[in-house]
């Protein structure tokens, strides 16, 4: 093992179709997760925020991405792009914050499968309220780290065998919700059902239930930005970054709308559309037992591979962090085959075990704050290089000029202040998540000042 990154051939890297699937399975995933948005603000507003959302966040996210991949096809993604353009002492923020709200972020997953589980093991269900034996507690966090060590085993492997995974659960996932949708919507009156429900929902005041259902909906289309950091194991990475953002980006608006408008068509019950119950109990709703069996199980296929999709870019970034000397060097260690850090995975493996014991709603919120702050450095390195290397090569460049950077960079941000007003002023939100995000905060400050000397020295690499 060394600490350089291996050069991997093509035939090891990650092809258009399998960064597609990565890139799917790192922001979606299948409508599993969205129940929680229906339940929290209703039909008409979730519906409103499934087709709005991508306009004021996912594409112009996706757009950012697509130009500085292809302008940045480096190992490391953001944190590259931020240190180039914005510093060293940005960089180090713009990755601790992310590996703050990525290890919340993918802990949701392990959760989810043992909910879904939950189907077919029906004592591993939550109680009323989410209360539970200590026991049951017990078991479900020891499934958690069973799903957390088979997926360390595939990206032990490296990206090649992750994007293979990705592609062959991209046709199970979406295989299973297209019969979901194309017998919820054919069934008759489910087409009418589902939109007089929206029609109605929609004239109600859901003012309470604002932060949950924009974190909730933020959640599922976030992450756009995560597929960058793993950009040095993607082939002709320039030219097929944009491309797959592209496909990944209709598939998931799709992959939430129509399950959503086939569920409509037969309940807008807040208890069944819930983490807890959700698509297992709305397809056997629509088509009897065997759907709902087949969705449990697609929700499991489906909670397994975003764990595992985010993983492959989450254990990159103590990687590049460690190659500048932020990090202890051990975590700069790579396999001289594969081309992973394999230090790296295996204490992220560790981290998100901890956090697998905290609730998907808690998990939520605190991810989102994380996540819009991080965001931000992002827009801002986008805006300093195309002033700095206006002409540099670029295999795509946001459409518009500097109007459409604008839009870019600024719509984002009425979303990200959006949930800022909301967490002060709903009462869901509370001061431990608020500590949380100041403790992350201050510790990359601190962070950044017992380091910098060490790095200014010269004792690491600079990528």
């Amino acid at each position: 093992m060394d600490t350089t990154l291996a050069r991997l051939p093509p035939a090891r890297r990650l092809s258009l179709a399998a960064l597609s699937c990565v890139i799917f399975f790192t922001v979606c995933g299948g409508a599993f997760g969205i129940e929680a948005l229906v339940g929290s603000v209703g039909a008409g507003w979730a519906v409103a925020l499934i087709l709005l959302t991508p306009l004021f966040w996912s594409l112009p996210t996706a757009l950012m991405v697509a130009e500085l991949a292809s302008l940045m096809p480096e190992e490391g993604g953001y944190y590259v792009w931020v240190r180039d353009s914005l510093g060293r002492f940005w960089a180090v923020q713009e990755g601790w914050w992310t590996l703050g709200y990525s290890f919340v972020l993918i802990a949701i997953f392990p959760v989810q499968f043992v909910n879904y589980l939950a189907y077919y093991l029906p004592f591993l269900a939550q109680g009323e309220g989410g209360s539970r034996a200590w026991q049951v507690t017990l078991v479900r966090w020891l499934l958690a780290v069973l799903v957390i060590v088979s997926s360390a085993a595939v990206n032990w492997r490296g990206a090649k065998a992750v994007g293979g995974y990705a592609e062959l659960s991209v046709v199970l996932v979406l295989g299973a919700f297209a019969w979901l949708v194309l017998v919820g919507l054919t069934r008759e009156g489910a087409i009418r059902t589902a939109f007089e429900a929206i029609v109605r929902d929609s004239g109600h005041n859901r003012s309470g239930a604002l932060l949950m259902g924009l974190s909730v909906v933020i959640f599922n289309y976030s992450g756009w930005d995560n597929v960058s950091t793993f950009a040095g194991e993607v082939d002709a990475a320039a030219r097929n970054y944009p491309r797959a953002l592209a496909m990944a980006l209709l598939a998931t608006v799709l992959a939430y709308l129509l399950p959503v408008l086939a569920g409509l068509g037969v309940t807008t019950d807040a208890a069944v559309w819930s983490a807890e119950a959700g698509w297992p109990v709305i397809a056997r709703m629509i088509g009897g037992h065997w759907m709902g069996g087949i969705l449990a199980a697609a929700g499991l296929v489906s909670m397994w591979s975003l764990f595992n999709s985010q993983l492959l870019y989450i254990s990159r970034l103590p990687y590049v962090l460690a190659r500048d000397g932020w990090l202890p060097s051990g975590m700069a260690k790579v396999s001289g085959d594969t081309g992973v850090p394999t230090v790296a995975l295996g204490w992220s493996c560790a981290i998100t075990a901890v956090f697998a014991a905290v609730s998907f709603g808690d998990l939520v919120i605190l991810y989102v704050l994380l996540y819009t702050l991080a965001l931000e450095l992002q827009y801002l390195a986008l805006i300093v290089l195309r002033v700095r290397r206006p002409d540099a090569s670029r295999a795509f460049r946001v459409p518009g000029g500097w109007p459409g950077v604008g839009y870019v960079c600024l719509a984002p941000i009425g979303v990200a202040a959006a949930v800022l007003l909301a967490s002060l002023q709903d009462e869901q939100s509370d001061a431990p998540q608020f500590l949380g995000v100041g403790a992350i905060l201050l510790s990359g400050m601190v962070l950044y000042l017992a380091r910098r000397t060490r790095t200014r020295n010269g004792d690491v690499s600079v990528l």
